[in-house]
């Protein structure tokens, strides 16, 4: 149930966790199909992030990821714990589209 930004939910995408206001109050519960509308109303609400059922795929392409990755860390590949980290971001990127 991965957790996704605003500017990325879609129209039909269903909520895994509540929605809730600062207060804590439920505004769209669990299992709600995300519409325009709704959508808008998340937005309105200033959170960060709702959890969505089901796996979505990135964006980009894996190779594009991991082309990037590798040009972030090329100005210091010879550094021991940027490879170890380096390492583990491409593993979680890997991860993704399995």
């Amino acid at each position: 149930m991965p957790r996704i930004t605003i500017d990325k939910l879609k129209p039909g995408m269903k909520l895994a966790k509540p929605v809730t206001n600062q207060n804590g109050l439920v505004m769209l519960a669990e299992d709600t199909d995300l519409t325009t509308t709704l959508i808008e109303k998340i937005s309105d609400l200033d959170i960060a992030g709702v959890y969505i059922k089901g796996m979505t795929q990135p964006d980009m392409p894996k190779e594009e990821m991991l082309a990037n990755l590798d040009q972030r860390f090329k100005h210091v590949e010879n550094e021991p714990y940027m490879d170890v980290i380096k390492q583990a971001l491409q593993k979680h990127i890997e991860g993704l589209y399995d």
